[in-house]
């Protein structure tokens, strides 16, 4: 009896500090949602569509500031993913023990290193890279689309770039811990019918492919969001342009760069709209990625065929 009611007893407390994680995501979107209603109420759903931001004249568009978030991001997930999941591969399965540890160690510092220090290293070491590469393209590529832009140094692509970097140790640390808890039956019975050490790991990365979908969305919610690396090197112009080179925004950028110097309630209001609308993308991209990870289980889950009973009683 005394059991029965410690057991309920830990349900129940257990229980409120899962509905605390509730209580505070509501509690985020409520006190971004109240603070911004001024601008959603001159500027209604053409907030989200409008490209103009001049703060002089009261106009507030958040299509820039949007479309610079997720392109950068997408990017930074194009360029980081693969090495992400090579650095993986090859600590679980590839590299020898003695550097093993210390190849870890490395990956996971890069986490630690704070975001200020990766935008002091993007001012001074990589955008003068990227200038010197975009002044080296021919005229030709130069009048593409995704590559027009003026030589600066500062734009999309070297912001992407260092997402990537820093996105990297995020994706590549939970993709290693993903592989490296596949049972090492799968392993061995790859082995058994004759698979070579490449086809060994390919069978265990799509044993945990799952997972590994996982880190990567892990990694794109850490893109989203981060700011003062970017804001550092995208050149902060709220347009909207396919060109790597071209200086553009982000929300986050936007929000850490205008808020202090906000003149009025409804300047104050659209950069706390940003911040609503990061807020909800946020949240989308991470329900997507949860249906995402379901429907592959749900597919894996339905592909496994179980023993018909009668086998079974005949065995």
């Amino acid at each position: 009896m005394r059991r029965s009611a410690d057991d309920r007893l830990f349900r129940i407390t257990t229980g409120i500090f899962a509905a605390i994680v509730l209580l505070i995501v509501i509690g985020i979107g409520f006190e971004l949602w109240r603070p911004s209603m001024l601008s959603i109420a001159k500027f209604g759903l053409k907030f989200w569509t409008g490209r103009v931001w001049d703060p002089v004249s009261g106009e507030f568009g958040a299509l820039p500031f949007i479309w610079g978030t997720l392109y950068s991001s997408l990017l930074a997930m194009i360029l980081s993913t693969p090495i992400a999941l090579g650095i993986a591969i090859y600590i679980s399965e590839l590299s020898p023990k003695v550097l093993r540890q210390s190849l870890t160690y490395l990956t996971e510092l890069l986490a630690a290193i704070p975001s200020i220090v990766y935008g002091l290293w993007g001012i001074f070491v990589l955008t003068p890279i990227v200038r010197k590469l975009e002044m080296l393209m021919p005229p030709a590529l130069r009048k593409l689309p995704l590559f027009s832009g003026p030589p600066f140094g500062v734009g999309m692509g070297t912001a992407a770039i260092i997402l990537a970097i820093m996105v990297i140790p995020f994706t590549s640390s939970v993709a290693r811990e993903i592989l490296k808890n596949v049972p090492l039956a799968q392993r061995e019975a790859a082995y058994a019918l004759g698979a070579t050490r490449w086809e060994a790991i390919k069978v265990a990365v799509g044993y945990g492919k799952t997972g590994i979908i996982g880190a990567i969305m892990l990694g794109l919610g850490r893109a989203l969001g981060e700011t003062m690396a970017v804001t550092m090197v995208i050149g902060n112009n709220p347009q909207v342009s396919a060109s790597l080179f071209a200086p553009q925004y982000t929300m986050a950028a936007v929000i850490a760069n205008e808020f202090a110097e906000a003149a009025d309630a409804l300047y104050l209001d659209a950069l706390v709209e940003i911040g609503l609308a990061l807020f909800i993308i946020t949240l989308v991209v991470n329900l997507l990625s949860r249906i995402l990870i379901w429907s592959m289980a749900q597919r894996y889950t339905s592909s496994v065929v179980p023993e018909p009973a009668a086998t079974k009683a005949a065995a």
